[in-house]
């Protein structure tokens, strides 16, 4: 009889291990089911946004962006901003895959790029303005020009015919209109012999302001603001708004029909961005509302 007893004990307690270990199965397979859930929410997440990454200036190119990148978001794109200090390898890595796009070049730089690289790249939209203005420590006004004055300006050969033409708008040369391409050899008048010297980094020519009190120096609006000139208020003389030198965005030409590219293109274009750069600016860089 104590046999049969302890049987029957032995049976009961391996009943209750197994209806534990059902329930235990139960719950570890609801854990998984609900991790398992878990995970594809995130990995859906994760593919309705896409990231996009934006080679650009750091003034006023990447501040423009930032100020778009929570406009951006609430279309799920989540945008990265890659700042550059140069003029040349944005493009570079634009062409080589390691940006999506770029945001720094006006239309004449770009096409200049393109004929020179080959690099299948494309204007996507025009977004904005930068005056070209000219600065002098020591001379106070174009009257106070002296013969002989120095003119410092960029090398950037893209740029020469738009600061030519300034200059000449401002009757302190002449060009030859005639000819194809123009540049310093273009000018046929030149009352002042001003000394134009286009031996310069861009980036530089803030500087060259500080140290050659005596010259005549051009400088690009965005290296201007960055090194704390302002454009309508300390400079000589410069562009007005209705220069054709828009700053775009740029994209291989494989990528011009990007849906997330499009969108940058659109929030840049946005009443908010362009109200943003109206007001950050004050006139030194100008929206164009997506007129090229």
């Amino acid at each position: 009889m104590k046999k049969i007893l302890v049987f029957l004990s032995i049976l009961f307690v391996l009943f209750l291990a197994a209806c534990g270990g059902g329930d235990d199965a139960a719950e570890d397979s609801s854990n998984n089911a609900e991790n398992n859930e878990a995970a594809e929410g995130t990995e859906n997440e994760s593919a309705d946004n896409v990231v996009i990454k934006v080679g650009a200036s750091s003034v006023p190119h990447a501040e423009i962006l930032e100020e778009a990148k929570p406009l951006l978001a609430e279309e799920g794109i989540t945008l990265e901003i890659e700042e550059y200090q140069d003029y040349v390898l944005p493009n570079d890595d634009l062409a080589n895959g390691t940006l999506d796009a770029n945001y720094f070049q006006h239309i004449p730089f770009l096409e200049q790029t393109i004929a020179d690289t080959g690099y299948e790249l494309e204007n996507i939209g025009g977004i904005h303005i930068e005056p070209m203005g000219v600065y002098s420590q020591n001379i106070a006004s174009i009257d106070d020009i002296p013969e002989g004055a120095e003119v410092i300006l960029s090398n950037s050969v893209a740029d020469h015919e738009r600061i030519l033409k300034l200059f000449e708008a401002q009757g302190l040369i002449t060009l030859d209109d005639s000819a194809e391409e123009i540049t310093v050899d273009s000018i046929v008048d030149n009352p002042k012999n001003l000394q134009f010297q286009p031996d310069y980094a861009p980036e530089l020519l803030p500087e060259l302001y500080h140290s050659e009190a005596d010259a005549l120096v051009v400088i690009n609006t965005n290296y201007a603001i960055e090194a704390e000139l302002n454009p309508i208020e300390d400079s000589l003389f410069i562009e007005g708004e209705e220069s054709d030198y828009v700053n775009v965005v740029a994209a291989r030409a494989e990528d011009k029909d990007r849906e997330e590219l499009k969108k940058l293109v659109e929030v840049l274009h946005s009443e908010e961005i362009q109200n943003f750069i109206i007001e950050k600016y004050e006139g030194a860089v100008v929206p164009v509302g997506g007129n090229e």
